[in-house]
């Protein structure tokens, strides 16, 4: 009797060894899904994009001496969720991809500033003020970011509304949080950043205003580029004297993305649907506004959530930022852009696609499923049954 319960006993044993060694297993193989679906592969995709190189030669006599290249990365419509159209899980699994997609290429790229291109938020349209306070709070989490790193932020019709939306408290709300400053200049750039919406041409007074701001900002810039007297060009430092880069949320006026192209473009069926004006694009007036006043160099712009590039007037380039967003696309991407005062090199870094996160849990899952089958007997092991399928080819 003692002899067969010690018997008995080390069976046991054995038994909960293996299960215990079967447990260790399946818990390492999840961790290491896990790891590599939420951690690694941002950094497997973003390591990847380098940034493009510009030519920077300034004659300075026999020797070409080299202009500063700012390293600037433009990223648009993050739809930040909120509490009325948020669901709790759709927020977790899109809110922490652009965490780290957005913390790993300030890890990896180091860029020097980062411009989000509108729609920060999905309804800063119509968020209570406890509502705005989360979405802010989330906001400043997702893309916090080092004290040497700017980040500047043009305003979205998601963040104020539409131009029949808007109103000054959301506009205030909006420039309390993000500095409502519209030029910006650093390295020998100049950045004009626009509030898209409030260019409806109607003569509203916050249209109005925006408006003179501009002419404002195209006084001095043209008061820069022809050299006159530094006294002439207002008040503070004189501007450099550079075409500027015009960001902004609405793209300039054209007819439909019938012909725009690369993997990150709209669905062939969406590509022929005519823009609507003031409404997927800004009028022809003051697409024509902008491109007289500012007399802009490059622009970049968001709203559309797919990729495009464009050329307005005599041959100004326009490039339409895809969304940031696995909600909104499939491959989001984000843009490098090396710049000097004269030059420009722009290369496009898309992140991780959300099918092959899916799939790979997916496989994963399957996986695990299969292993328990064999582990309970309910299966034959693949091992086993292959072998048994090759003796039997062999007997034949």
């Amino acid at each position: 009797m003692a002899a067969f319960r010690f018997g008995f006993g080390r069976l046991n044993f054995h038994l909960l060894k293996k299960r215990s060694f079967l447990l260790l297993k399946l818990i390492a193989f999840v961790c290491s899904v896990l790891l590599f679906c939420e951690f690694l592969i941002y950094y497997l995709v973003i390591l990847r994009c380098n940034w493009p190189e510009v030519k920077t030669p300034a004659h300075g006599g026999e020797q070409e001496t080299l202009e500063p290249v700012l390293k600037a990365m433009f990223l648009a419509d993050t739809h930040l969720l909120g509490e009325v159209r948020g669901h709790w899980l759709d927020k977790l699994r899109r809110e922490w991809q652009m965490e780290r997609a957005f913390q790993t290429a300030l890890w990896l790229l180091q860029p020097e500033v980062v411009f989000i291109l509108g729609d920060i938020f999905d309804e800063g349209k119509w968020s209570s003020p406890q509502a705005w306070a989360d979405d802010v709070k989330r906001f400043q989490k997702m893309f916090r970011h080092p004290g040497h790193v700017q980040l500047k932020v043009v305003v979205g019709n998601h963040d104020i509304g539409f131009h029949y939306q808007m109103n000054r408290y959301r506009i205030k709300r909006f420039e309390k949080v993000f500095n409502p400053e519209r030029l910006f200049s650093w390295k020998g750039i100049n950045f004009v950043m626009v509030n898209s919406v409030a260019l409806e041409g109607d003569g509203c007074n916050i249209c109005s205003e925006a408006e003179a701001e501009l002419m404002d900002i195209s006084h001095k810039l043209n008061c820069s580029r022809e050299e006159q007297h530094p006294g002439q060009c207002g008040e503070g430092p004189p501007l450099p004297a550079s075409a500027p880069v015009l960001l902004q949320h609405f793209p300039l006026y054209r007819r439909s993305d019938a012909n725009c192209s690369g993997e990150d473009a709209a669905p062939p069926e969406e590509k022929g649907i005519p823009f609507k004006e003031r409404y997927d694009v800004l009028s022809r007036e003051a697409s024509q506004k902008l491109l007289w006043w500012l007399r802009p160099r490059l622009i970049l712009s968001g709203h559309t959530h797919s990729g495009c590039e464009v050329l307005h007037g005599a041959g100004v380039p326009e490039l339409s930022v895809p969304s940031f967003s696995w909600r909104n696309r499939n491959n989001p991407s984000f843009i490098m852009g090396s710049l000097t005062p004269t030059e420009y090199a722009l290369a496009k870094c898309y992140l991780p696609l959300e099918d092959t996160v899916l799939t790979t849990y997916c496989a994963a899952a399957g996986f695990l499923v299969v292993l328990m089958l064999v582990h309970l007997g309910l299966v034959a092991s693949p091992v086993l049954f292959g072998y048994k399928l090759l003796r039997k080819f062999k007997t034949v």
